[in-house]
């Protein structure tokens, strides 16, 4: 959850974010022998027979660059999330574009506050992004799994208050083999200084998750 102070917090998010990324990985296999000839059975069988098909760690991971973020949200999902957005969205600069990348939206409608950001992270094997899925799951204690959300999900929804003033954050963690879709969903209520329902948010962040995994296909390799 974010720390600062609103409105001094609304200020913040509204200035660009730097992300950064990081990738490597390669793949290797073996030959076979022919079998001896003369002998119904083989007295010696090849060696490599076994090792011809690539073992799972060394395989090709399923997703070798990320989508653009700002494809990822269908404009009626985001005109309901947030209302008042630009369907543009405005991508986050990145180090490495080919391996994550990030869109943001936010607008403040009425005295209603919102905000959304779609990540995507491209892994360099399944292992990799299964390790860092369950690194970030571990950080944010107190959420639970989403179930039919890619090869597995986690959701969580946590409230600030700050100076009266209330803010609902939710984050949902998305992993899809080597890819990791993250979600951060939040609001506010400026006249009510109230946030919205954890229920609201939690399902928000989910509907936006979903839209997001269906846009993974693009960086297929």
């Amino acid at each position: 959850m974010r720390s600062l102070p609103l409105p001094l917090a609304l200020t913040a998010r509204l200035s660009p974010v730097a992300v950064l990324a990081c990738a490597g990985w390669a793949l290797s296999c073996g030959p076979a022998a022919p079998p001896a000839a003369g002998h119904q059975t083989l007295r010696n069988p090849p060696v490599a027979a076994s090792s011809a098909a690539p073992s799972a760690t060394t395989a090709a991971p399923t997703y070798t660059t990320a989508p653009s973020p700002c494809a990822g949200v269908p404009a009626a999902t985001l005109a309901s999330l947030v209302p008042g957005a630009k369907p543009a969205g405005k991508e986050i600069p990145s180090t490495d574009t080919r391996l994550r990348r990030t869109c943001s939206w936010n607008a403040l409608h009425g005295y209603d506050y919102r905000w959304l950001d779609v990540s995507f992270e491209i892994g360099a094997s399944d292992q990799e992004a299964t390790k860092e899925y369950q690194q970030r799951v571990a950080e944010k204690s107190g959420g639970g799994a989403v179930p039919g959300l890619g090869d597995t999900a986690y959701s969580v929804v946590g409230l600030a208050t700050e100076d009266k003033q209330q803010t609902r954050e939710g984050v949902v963690l998305v992993r899809v083999a080597n890819a990791l879709v993250v979600v951060t969903y939040s609001g506010s209520d400026f006249e009510t200084r109230k946030a919205p329902t954890t229920d609201q948010i939690n399902k928000g962040a989910i509907r936006a998750a979903k839209a997001a995994v269906a846009t993974l296909g693009d960086g297929r390799g």
